[in-house]
C-alpha cells in the first residue's frame, strides 16, 4: 500500500498535469484489460505439454500406403499426416511382432541374450473352454517369468512420470502372453485389449481385458475369437463369412475406447498408444469396402484384405477428426508407424503361395540365392514396395517400416528425413517430447532434434536387428551387413544404390565387412547369434 506522502505527491501531480495523468491512467487500464483478454503468450509462459497419440500398425508393409506408391489401396488420411508432418524414409523395426513391440516400449534392441522373455501364446483361450480361471493363468505366466527389475522403465512409465495420463488400446504390447500386472508395471493407467497374441489373430473376442478386469462381449462366442482359415479355398470363404458367434468386431471396440479416452482426458496431457490388429490376418472384415467391390482385378480375399488396410486408414482419419472436434489438434503429436515388414494373408492357388514360392519357377524362396520379390511371388499389392524379403526376414522387406510424425508448430509440414531411425529410438525421443530425462539404460538415441529442425548431435551412426536368418547392422552411410545364419554367410549391400539388395559387395569390400562385423558382434554381446530364439522356445514349456 502506498504511504501518505506518496499518495499526496500523486494527487499534486494529477492537479498540476491533469491531461498527462488522465492519459497515463487510460494507458494502464487499457493494458490491464488487454492482458486479461489475451491468451497466454507462449514466449512468456510455460508451454503446455503436448498430447501424444502413437498409432502402431500390425504387419503393414511400407508399400501398402499410397504416400509410398501404393496404386490399388488409397490411404488419404495417413497420407495427410505425412503432408502435415514429417515422413521418415529410413526407419526400421524388428522382423516380427513380439521383439518389435518389446524394442519399442523398452528402448532396447533385440540382440540382447536376456532382454526379453516371451511366454508362449494361447493360454488365455482356456478361459473360454473352461480349462482354467484367470487367476490360474495369471499364476502360470508369473511362474515362468522373471520379475521386472525395479530400475527398468517403459514408454508408459516415461510419460506417466512426466504427468501424463496413459492409455493403451488394442493388441498386447509384450511377448505372446502377458498379465494385467505387467501392463500396470509398464505404466498404463488404462488398458483395453488382448493379453494373448494367439487370440489377437481373431477379430471377434468373447472377452478382452480392461483395467484389470475381464470384459465380456455378448454374441462373441468363439473360443478362437473367430480366427479364420488362412489359405483361400471355398471352405475358407464359407467359414470366414459364417457370422455365427461373431457379433462385435474388435477394431470397433478399440475405436470406441480410443474416442472415450480422448474425450475423458481432453483437459489434461495424455499419451495414447494404439497398437491396432489391422491389417494382420488371417483376413477378417465385416464388409468389403466400396473402393474394391467392383474391382475385377482382385480376388475376393484380396478385396477383403485391402478393406482391412482401408479400415485402418479410416480409423486414423476418425482419430484426427476427434482431436479436431475437441480442439486438441494444435497441441497433439500424432505418430504413425508399424511393427515389421509386409506379410501376405491372401494366398490362393495360382495367385500367390505360402510358404512363399516363385510363381514362375515353382522354387521356394530361401532369401539367399532365391530372394522374395513381389513381382515373381504374385503379390498384386507389392506390399514391401519392391524390396526383397518379407516379415521374419532380415532383408529390407522384413524390417523397413513407415514412420510419420505430425506436430503442429514444431515439425515442418510436408517434410522428409533420411535419418537412420530404429524402433528402439522412440523411448529416448519420447523422453525429450515430455521432458522426462529419467531414462533407464537404453540402446536408442533421440531423434527429437531432427523433428524440430535442429542438427542432431547424438546419432549413434548405426542400428541393429535380429531375425531367424541372423542379425543385421545398417549404418548411417547406407551400408548394410546381413548375416545368413543357416550357412554362416555375411552379405554386404550399399542401400542408396541397391535398395532391392541384389548386389552383394562383401568380396569387394572386406575392410567394411570386417569393421561392421566387429560392431555387430559387440552388440550381440559376443555369444548371442542364436541364443534369443533358444530362450524364447524355452519359455513355452507351460503350454504343454
Amino acid at each position: 500500500m502506498a504511504s501518505g506522502q506518496q499518495r499526496k505527491v500523486t494527487y499534486l501531480y494529477s492537479m498540476k498535469y491533469p491531461f498527462l495523468f488522465a492519459s497515463i491512467f487510460f494507458i494502464i487500464i487499457t493494458l490491464v484489460i488487454f492482458q486479461s483478454c489475451t491468451p497466454n503468450n507462449p514466449s512468456n509462459s510455460t508451454p503446455e505439454k503436448p498430447n501424444i497419440v502413437l498409432i502402431y500398425a500390425d504387419d503393414l508393409g511400407k508399400g501398402l500406403l499410397s504416400i509410398e506408391g501404393q496404386k490399388i489401396i488409397k490411404t488419404p488420411h495417413i497420407d495427410q499426416l505425412a503432408k502435415d508432418g514429417m515422413r521418415f524414409t529410413n526407419a526400421y523395426s524388428a522382423m516380427f511382432c513380439a521383439p518389435a513391440r518389446a524394442t519399442l516400449i523398452t528402448g532396447l534392441h533385440d540382440l540382447h541374450a536376456d532382454a526379453f522373455e516371451i511366454p508362449g501364446a494361447g493360454i488365455y483361450k482356456r478361459i473360454s473352454t473352461g480349462e482354467a480361471t484367470l487367476a490360474e493363468i495369471d499364476s502360470t505366466i508369473k511362474s515362468v517369468s522373471t520379475p521386472i527389475p525395479d530400475h527398468q522403465k517403459f514408454i508408459g512409465n516415461i510419460a506417466k512420470e512426466a504427468g501424463y495420463t496413459t492409455g493403451q488400446f488394442g493388441k498386447l504390447e509384450w511377448g505372446f502372453s502377458a498379465t494385467m500386472d505387467q501392463m500396470t508395471r509398464h505404466g498404463w493407467d488404462h488398458y483395453l485389449g488382448y493379453l494373448d497374441h494367439q487370440r489377437a489373430h481373431g477379430f471377434y473376442p468373447p472377452f478382452l481385458f480392461e483395467d484389470g478386469k475381464i470384459r465380456y462381449f455378448e454374441g462373441n462366442t468363439l473360443a478362437n475369437c473367430g480366427k479364420s482359415i488362412e489359405r483361400e479355398t471355398d471352405k475358407a470363404y464359407q467359414e470366414r463369412w459364417d457370422m455365427t458367434g461373431k457379433a462385435t468386431y474388435s477394431q470397433d471396440i478399440f475405436m470406441d475406447g480410443v474416442h472415450k479416452f480422448l474425450h475423458d482426458n481432453k483437459e489434461r496431457p495424455f499419451f495414447l498408444y494404439f497398437p491396432t490388429q489391422l491389417p494382420h490376418g488371417p483376413v477378417s472384415i465385416p464388409e468389403v469396402h466400396p473402393d474394391f467391390v467392383n474391382n475385377d482385378s482382385l480376388t475376393q480375399i484380396e478385396k477383403e484384405y485391402a478393406s482391412m488396410v482401408k479400415l485402418l486408414d479410416d480409423n486414423v482419419g476418425e482419430i484426427i477428426q476427434t482431436l479436431r472436434e475437441l480442439d486438441l489438434t494444435d497441441n497433439t503429436i500424432v505418430i504413425f508407424t508399424g511393427d515389421n515388414g509386409h506379410e501376405i494373408y491372401y494366398a490362393q492357388e495360382g495367385r500367390v503361395v505360402k510358404p512363399y514360392t516363385n510363381m514362375e519357377t515353382g522354387i521356394r524362396f530361401d532369401d539367399l540365392t532365391d530372394k522374395y520379390y513381389s513381382e515373381i511371388a504374385g503379390d498384386v499389392f507389392d506390399g514391401n514396395n519392391g524390396r526383397a524379403g518379407m516379415k521374419r526376414s532380415n532383408l529390407q522387406g522384413g524390417i523397413e517400416v513407415p514412420l510419420i510424425i505430425k506436430w503442429p508448430g514444431k515439425v515442418k509440414a510436408n517434410s522428409t528425413s533420411d535419418r537412420l531411425v530404429a524402433s528402439y529410438d522412440f523411448m529416448s525421443t519420447l523422453s525429450d517430447m515430455v521432458e522426462n530425462k529419467s531414462l533407464s539404460e537404453t540402446d536408442g538415441t533421440s531423434y527429437y532434434n531432427t523433428l524440430i529442425g535442429k542438427k542432431e548431435e547424438n546419432d549413434r551412426g548405426y542400428l541393429v536387428y535380429s531375425s531367424f536368418q541372423g542379425p543385421t547392422l545398417i549404418n548411417s552411410g547406407g551400408w548394410k551387413l546381413r548375416m545368413y545364419y543357416p550357412k554362416n554367410i555375411f552379405e554386404l549391400y550399399y542401400l542408396p544404390d541397391d535398395f532391392r539388395e541384389e548386389n552383394n559387395l562383401a568380396d569387394q569390400n572386406p575392410e567394411i565387412v570386417s569393421e561392421l562385423k566387429a560392431l555387430l558382434l559387440e552388440e550381440c554381446e559376443g555369444d548371442y547369434i542364436n541364443g534369443f530364439f533358444t530362450n524364447a522356445k524355452n519359455q513355452i514349456a507351460y503350454r504343454r
